[in-house]
């Protein structure tokens, strides 16, 4: 049965989204992008844009699931704060069309993409080159994160029950299942 995921790293300035398909352990990533948010606005109308841009994109692509990237601490209260907001609108947005709504740290995030859990942004994007052949220079790191969202989500979803056998990634995962795999310049 084919899984659609769509992936969000959620943002006030700038939000990352990717619409992943499954079937069996075959996925493709047949869209990402980002929105942008003016830094002008005020923070309520951006908070109001973010929801109604995650709607637009669960009735435009007919997700089964909003996977979405949890806020993490930083220095900054107030960023946090914004950040914990925007992800509360994406959250709404999801449950008001009736998607299952599940949440990643970005440190399992990253060990689910590269293995290790304090990898960089540039080195998950640089993996999921690798594994999908995304053109770096044309996506935004924020697509990177959402896409790497949405992989997580369906690698955590995949296992297969009972086969005693655990993959530390998707590399990992693709290299003992040659052909899984597509690239998402094919579609």
């Amino acid at each position: 049965m084919e899984k659609i995921i769509l992936g969000i790293d959620p943002g006030t300035n700038i939000l990352g989204y990717s619409l992943l398909r499954g079937v069996k352990n075959t996925i493709n990533i047949s869209a990402c992008g980002i929105v942008r948010f003016s830094g002008k606005e005020d923070h309520f109308v951006r908070i109001n844009k973010i929801f109604n841009s995650i709607g637009e994109l669960i009735h435009q692509y007919q997700p089964d699931t909003l996977a979405i990237e949890s806020p993490f601490f930083g220095k900054n209260v107030q960023s946090m704060l914004k950040l914990g907001r925007a992800q509360g609108a994406a959250i709404l947005a999801g449950m008001q069309h009736n998607l299952e709504v599940v949440e990643y740290s970005p440190s399992r995030i990253k060990q689910a993409i590269t293995g290790n859990g304090n990898a960089s942004k540039e080195q998950v994007a640089n993996m999921l080159n690798s594994l999908y052949k995304i053109d770096l220079t044309s996506v935004h790191l924020d697509e990177t994160d959402a896409i790497a969202v949405a992989v997580c989500h369906y690698f955590e979803g995949n296992r297969p029950a009972g086969s005693g056998k655990q993959f530390r990634n998707w590399k990992d995962f693709l290299e003992n299942n040659p052909g899984r795999g597509v690239n998402p310049k094919q579609t």
